[in-house]
């Protein structure tokens, strides 16, 4: 099973980006999805969540700016942000928790990162 993020990039202050994150291989079923973020010298922190049945939970700091959404016949999950700030610089990470086929329990697995630059 591997997860592929893309969508990445430098953006101005107040622009917009879109992550997507592909999961593939050996797939019986996901549950939650979400986006993590790390910016230099911080730990990692949550960004956003996504439940199968669609139930979302933003970190307050991007609440009314960036949207998750998913699309579960592609086992992909989506990350818009909008009127993005300087400081929402950092790699963008996500992650998904997939039963493969075969096997009776959920395994956290995690893209490779995108880095997303917000400057002027």
């Amino acid at each position: 099973v591997q997860l592929q993020a893309s969508g990445g990039g430098l953006v101005q202050p107040g622009g917009s980006l879109r992550l997507s994150c592909a999961a593939s291989g050996s797939i019986f079923s996901i549950n939650l999805m979400g986006w993590y973020r790390q910016a230099p010298g911080k730990q990692r922190e949550l960004v956003a969540t996504i439940t199968s049945g669609g139930s979302t939970n933003y970190a307050d700091s991007v609440k009314g700016r960036f949207t998750i959404s998913r699309d579960n016949a592609k086992n992909t999950v989506y990350l818009q942000m909008n009127s993005l700030k300087p400081e929402d610089t950092a790699v963008y990470y996500c992650y998904a928790d997939i039963r493969k086929r075969g096997s009776a329990r959920y395994l956290s697995y995690w893209g490779q990162g995108t880095q997303v630059t917000v400057s002027s």
